[in-house]
């Protein structure tokens, strides 16, 4: 049961009064066991965070994966600058020369635009070189680790077509609001609404509406993956031929389950990949199962897979917050 619930709840979790009541009546179970179960891998720290997962360039965010090139004595200290970035989410030590990996974004108010930040970034670290891979093709960003060892091994990922929305005062309250870890309880969200000061309905609308454009993938939790039993987590990168045989050759990789993120990215003289599929398995040869299983699907040059060896930082950014601002007044000159 416990597998089941946390596999469901990586989902689409239920927006409604009591969600974890809705989880426990599709599992045919009772909200108390649902409770009971959360709570205790809420405490083991298996699950991170359970919340609204924001799609950061919607919200006006501009962002980029950027992988830096540091001198193995000078990790510690430059891991700690780039942690007080808040706008560096995921921090990773990977196996490659470009050794440090992280995700960046920079708040649309920014006096200091995405490049600047990392070249500012590469200075302060002592970086020898970088790299900075946004995306140019989105084809998959969904986090679901198969808890349940029942799933399919292929999955049909959606293309959506998003309704445009405006964005105003209430509706970024409210994303102020919905980015917080909600309390595992049988109304969770009963602080928020009450601190917006509106209904459940109002507020469950506006999500919907976020979903609709968008600007929300979807709000769900976040599971640590190494204490989840994922141990083996690679991000592994194709050099693929671009243009409408790469799209092609994306859709493809993207379409096995254990794929969470697809991506095709910028090359460079110093790094000819340009598709990124991070897999997630619990063991190597788990992981290494499906990079031969996309291999005999698609037409590549060659492939490297880049495992973590070290996690430095993984947490969601905190968007419209005081902190972006603060640390450019501080390393902004």
């Amino acid at each position: 049961m416990k597998d089941e619930i946390l596999y469901r709840v990586q989902k689409n979790f239920p927006l409604t009064k009591k969600p974890f009541e809705q989880i426990a009546n599709e599992l045919n179970t009772t909200e108390d066991v649902v409770l009971n179960i959360l709570k205790e891998q809420k405490e083991q720290n298996i699950i991170r965070q359970t919340s609204a997962i924001f799609d950061t360039k919607k919200l006006g965010y501009k962002s980029s994966l950027v992988a830096f090139e540091i001198d193995e004595h000078k990790i510690d200290e430059a891991v700690k600058i780039l942690n007080s970035h808040p706008g560096i989410s995921h921090n990773y030590e990977r196996n490659h020369s470009y050794n440090i990996w992280f995700t960046l974004a920079v708040a649309p108010n920014s006096k200091s635009d995405l490049e600047e930040t990392v070249e500012v970034l590469s200075k302060l670290t002592g970086a020898n070189d970088y790299i900075m891979l946004p995306t140019l093709k989105l084809f998959k960003i969904s986090v679901k680790l198969d808890t349940t060892n029942k799933q399919d091994k292929k999955e049909k990922v959606a293309k959506k077509q998003f309704v445009k929305m405006e964005l105003n005062d209430k509706h970024y309250r409210i994303i102020k609001e919905a980015q917080n870890d909600i309390k595992i309880v049988s109304e969770p969200f009963k602080e928020t609404i009450e601190k917006l000061n509106m209904t459940y309905e109002e507020f469950f609308d506006v999500l919907n509406q976020f979903k609709e454009a968008g600007v929300m993938r979807r709000f769900a939790s976040i599971l640590n993956h190494r204490r989840a039993g994922f141990n083996a987590n690679a991000m592994v990168v194709w050099d693929i031929e671009e243009g409408t045989k790469g799209e092609e050759i994306g859709e493809i990789a993207a379409s096995f389950s254990a794929v969470s993120h697809c991506y095709l990215r910028p090359k460079y003289p110093t790094w000819n990949y340009n598709l990124f599929t991070m897999i997630h398995g619990k063991t190597k040869e788990d992981t290494q199962a499906v990079i031969d299983s996309i291999a005999k699907e698609i037409d590549y040059k060659s492939k490297m897979p880049l495992y973590s060896s070290r996690e430095f930082k993984k947490v969601r950014i905190k968007y419209f917050c005081d902190e972006f601002n603060n640390w450019e007044k501080e390393y902004i000159k």
